[in-house]
């Protein structure tokens, strides 16, 4: 469950972010700079704000127990969204005439030039946000009531016995280690890619 919970916030919001980042930075429409704020304006919302009427949405739909319950709601990203935005920024006005010289429309243009320029930034992000879907324990632990839909980090925590029962520390601690094998190797596979691409996000 951890392991596609992370995999889809990853890649969903990397996706979501990309596609968004692109629309604000390429194109020019009515409201394009209000969209930009209202995104930057989420970033001021804790967590703790959101998390009951979202709660309440996702109960109304039906959703509790289930993988897109434990997803969708965490999928927007305001900040990979900013970070895209900021790397297309950087993309010269001359290469996109250029693009649109030679016949390429938005699509092609993002799917040949704009999305392989970002592809540092795009393995950087994806690192950042498969640790935090990994870690989430707060919203899996209000969205689940099944045992089979728990995550690894709920199951960590209810290995820790009460007051009146005997705590196994040594297997919270195994389980610990065990839990941290996907989120190391996916920092070691994208390592190089994921130092690149901060090091070209500050500039």
């Amino acid at each position: 469950n951890s392991l596609i919970m992370a995999l889809v916030i990853a890649v969903g919001k990397i996706a979501i972010s990309i596609i968004s980042a692109y629309a604000v930075a390429f194109f020019s429409f009515p409201g394009r700079m209000f969209f930009f704020w209202m995104i930057f304006v989420t970033l001021m919302l804790p967590v703790e704000v959101r998390i009951i009427p979202t709660y309440k949405v996702v109960t109304d739909l039906g959703m509790i127990n289930t993988y897109a319950g434990l997803t969708v709601p965490l999928i927007a990203s305001a900040t990979a969204t900013l970070l895209f935005r900021q790397v297309f920024l950087t993309i010269p006005d001359e290469l996109a005439e250029a693009a649109k010289i030679d016949g390429a429309g938005a699509i092609r243009f993002f799917w040949q030039i704009v999305l392989p320029l970002s592809r540092t930034n795009i393995a950087a992000l994806f690192v950042i946000l498969f640790i935090y879907g990994w870690n989430q324990y707060l919203w899996p632990l209000l969205i689940t009531t099944s045992r089979s839909m728990e995550t690894i980090i709920i199951g960590i925590v209810k290995m820790i016995g009460t007051s009146e029962a005997q705590t196994d520390w040594n297997l919270i601690m195994a389980t610990a280690i065990l839990a941290m094998l996907p989120p190391v190797a996916v920092v070691i596979f994208l390592q190089h890619w994921f130092v690149k691409g901060l090091i070209e996000t500050e500039k």
